[in-house]
């Protein structure tokens, strides 16, 4: 029986939490939705009154939502009020709660409304300085003065009386049962507190600051808002200096396409627009193939095309080199990287597609069956890429074997000869070189004829042949056929051979964190990025364990990007182009408003500008 008891008590506690949990989930995305230019590490938004900021004649409970009133009820002064446990931040906009009158008690004096720190909590809202309340006994106003104002109609218990606070004209308004019910105040200061006061004895209301979906319809009065700020926005006086303007956006727009690799859409931009380009074409290819390279998972790949493009780049980035090994080594536990997919004819379709982003990620088929699957007792297994032809690249730091199976690279990463084919069959790639040249036109080099992102074709990848890139289909486009030939993902691909060379990796790699460690001292973002990376191989699933994020494709954009730059900046170029500063500087602007109490940064979100 007492076994019993207590799984049933296990049971009902667990479904409890469950219930809890639920409802925080529900709050917080209706906070998000509500008030989304509001950074809550920064300035937290009031979830329940505070049980420290009230007077003792207050009581709370239900999670700290129900406020019940437990003083005499003699006079004014036996009135008790309670804040909420967060000020209003100004990010919000327009801000919005509500109350229920559970019981109107004895005499239903009662208040609603907002009150700044320090304020007399021994008092109804709206009767001291920076206090504003609307009172249920005679719906008289309050503002900061012992005297009201004829403002609405009484409440009383079962109404629902809600307060709207516009950070934007620093107006407030009240609401009954879901209609509004005019301005009450206006030029309100910033920093208040959602408060509620009681006065006699019974008095029992409940707040809802987005626990519950609201009676008014507060959606549509900021979306109202946002259409006006919206507005304004595109009402900003150009005048004369439209033709200023106009090259100037030409120029942001031009930048941004050379910095991500849209050649070929960048070269007629330039001509339609008389724009100069500053970067050779050959430089943006050059940098459109790495980039597709990371953004396959191909990390290794992508390392030596760097140190063959531009040699000493890595070496004199000794932080960049550390997170592309780190990421090579996340690549071989999914089954991605060249170094374990040349043991392996095929690996999972699951580990190498690129999924939908909400960032409109590319999607890049890194697990073509015809690339890399050279094998490992192939003549040069390095990296995948079929090379008579490479050269040695001295680096200071300990090399990273490109292969176990191959004794070139052994000593040191092997370059990619841009001047092969990747296919496995090196005869057919020398037949080819001699001629590809020419044939190949340069919309095949460029990709660019259907869906771009980031600089990279989205719903295709490549081969590389004599430096030019012809279109491959790798990924069929058919997901059964691809489903029935790999039922699951399984680490490195399932294979055994190239399971131990990821191990081997990962001694290199660690031999590699402790000579960076020497020569410049510790880094604890190094030490984690290898943690991180290592505690993938403590469970029988990476992908589904606490760490398994690494592995999700969206974590290539990143190292993607800081390469792209790195490169950039070698080539005495600016390594971010002047769009996205604009885009940072206008994000740091609107934050510096929230900060500053100016409400109309929460409906000027830059974000909204890009979709």
């Amino acid at each position: 029986h007492t076994i019993g008891s207590k799984m049933a008590e296990f049971g009902a506690s667990n479904h409890g939490d469950s219930a809890l949990n639920y409802q925080e989930k529900e709050l917080n995305e209706r906070l998000k939705r509500l008030y989304p230019a509001v950074n809550e590490d920064e300035t937290p938004l009031p979830r329940s009154w505070s049980p420290k900021d009230k007077y003792n004649y207050i009581g709370l409970s239900q999670n700290n939502l129900r406020v019940h009133y437990k003083g005499h009820g003699k006079n004014h002064k036996d009135a008790a009020s309670v804040r909420a446990t967060h000020p209003i931040p100004a990010a919000c906009g327009i801000y919005y709660f509500e109350v229920k009158i559970v019981s109107k008690g004895r005499d239903g004096y009662m208040g609603i409304g907002l009150s700044a720190q320090g304020v007399n909590m021994n008092r109804l809202p709206g009767w001291d300085k920076h206090s504003y309340g609307y009172h249920g006994d005679d719906g008289h106003s309050f503002c900061s003065s012992g005297t009201g104002q004829p403002y609405g109609p009484t409440f009383t218990t079962g109404d629902v009386i809600g307060c709207c606070v516009n950070l934007i004209n620093n107006t407030c308004f009240y609401t009954k049962n879901g209609h509004s019910l005019g301005i009450a105040f206006t030029d309100l200061p910033p920093n208040l507190y959602p408060t509620v006061g009681l006065q006699t004895p019974g008095e029992i209301v409940d707040a809802n600051f987005g626990q519950q979906p609201f009676v008014f319809d507060i959606e549509d009065y900021m979306r109202e808002w946002r259409a006006k700020i919206h507005g304004t926005i595109e009402r900003f006086p150009i005048g004369d200096r439209l033709g200023e303007w106009q090259t100037m956006l030409q120029n942001l727009v031009s930048s941004y396409l050379v910095h991500h690799g849209y050649c070929a859409t960048a070269t007629a931009f330039a001509r339609a627009t008389g724009q100069t380009i500053q970067e050779e074409q050959n430089s943006i290819k050059n940098r459109q193939r790495i980039q597709k390279l990371v953004l396959a998972g191909r990390v290794g790949e992508a390392i030596e095309a760097t140190q063959q493009l531009y040699p000493g780049l890595l070496e004199r980035n000794p932080n960049l080199l550390f997170m592309l090994k780190c990421r090579q080594f996340v690549e071989m536990v999914n089954g991605t990287d060249s170094e374990v997919r040349c043991f392996s004819a095929r690996s999972p379709k699951s580990q190498g597609s690129y999924p939908e982003s909400p960032n409109m990620s590319p999607r890049h088929g890194a697990n073509n069956s015809h690339i890399n699957n050279a094998g490992a007792d192939s003549p040069n297994c390095s990296n995948g890429i079929v090379s008579s032809k490479s050269k040695p690249i001295h680096n200071k730091y300990p090399a990273i074997s490109s292969s176990s199976s191959s004794s070139s690279s052994s000593s040191s990463p092997s370059s990619v000869n841009y001047s092969e084919s990747n296919s496995t069959d090196s005869s057919k790639s020398q037949q080819h070189s001699s001629t590809s040249n020419q044939e190949t036109s340069d919309s095949e080099m460029e990709m660019e004829p259907e869906h771009y992102t980031n600089g990279v074709l989205e719903n295709s990848s490549t081969r590389i042949m004599n430096g030019n890139y012809k279109h491959e289909e790798i990924l069929p486009t058919d997901e059964s056929s691809m489903e029935d030939s790999c039922p699951q993902r399984q680490l490195c691909g399932g294979n055994q051979a190239a399971t131990e060379r990821m191990i081997q990796f990962g001694r290199e790699l660690q031999a590699l964190s402790e000579q960076l460690c020497r020569e410049y001292g510790k880094n604890a973002t190094h030490k984690k990025m290898l943690q991180d990376a290592f505690s993938l191989l403590a469970y029988s699933d990476p992908w589904g364990c606490p760490v398994g994020q690494q592995l999700d494709p969206i974590q290539r954009e990143p190292i993607c990007a800081a390469l792209n730059s790195a490169i950039l900046e070698s080539q005495n170029l600016p390594k971010q182009p002047p769009l996205m500063l604009a885009l940072g500087q206008a994000s740091e602007c609107l934050r510096l408003m929230a900060h500053t109490g100016i409400g109309s940064c929460s409906f000027a979100r830059v974000d909204d500008y890009l979709h």
